[in-house]
């Protein structure tokens, strides 16, 4: 078996987004909205995960795309393909829904899917927030929050701690 054969029910396509969106909108329901590469799930992923899914109803994450990753990260990334970064975020009992999208910025599905709450993690500040994004935060009324960064853990720390490990063997 593959990874490719592996369900992943919490993975949808924009349009389906938007029609799941509707339903939570009639039904009064919070969505909070996050993004980002999740390249390598590590425990400060889990704890801005976890703490923005208390915030709502559901959690979306709108997941970089494996184009956008490179465009955002560099050629060497990402570790993980999106299938697999999808695979290992549906697993998480916190996030609900995921989709995957291709350009470097989440506008055109922010505009799409209007979400009650967007999060990014402490290390954002309105002003470091992507113009194009928080106009569109704006436009549909979503409130920003940004929430506590759990100290010493990133992704770009985790990968070179692995690259020195590889290196004594």
């Amino acid at each position: 078996m593959t990874i490719k054969n592996l369900p992943n029910p919490k993975w949808l396509t924009l349009e389906q987004c938007v029609a799941e969106r509707k339903k939570l909108k009639a039904d009064k329901k919070i969505l909070v909205l996050t993004n980002g590469c999740f390249d390598l799930l590590h425990p400060g992923h889990l704890s801005y995960l976890k703490a923005a899914a208390e915030l709502g109803d559901e959690l979306w994450v709108g997941l970089n795309s494996d184009a956008s990753t490179s465009a955002l990260k560099g050629p060497s990334r990402p570790v993980m393909n999106e299938t697999e970064r999808a695979y290992m975020l549906g697993g998480l009992d916190c996030v609900s829904r995921i989709f995957v999208f291709h350009e470097p910025r989440l506008t055109r599905e922010i505009l799409a899917i209007e979400p009650d709450i967007y999060t990014k993690a402490g290390d954002y500040t309105l002003e470091t927030l992507n113009k194009e994004e928080r106009a569109a935060l704006e436009n549909t009324g979503a409130k920003i929050r940004f929430l506590p960064f759990l100290e010493g853990y990133s992704t770009t720390k985790l990968i070179q701690k692995i690259s020195a490990a590889a290196h004594t063997f």
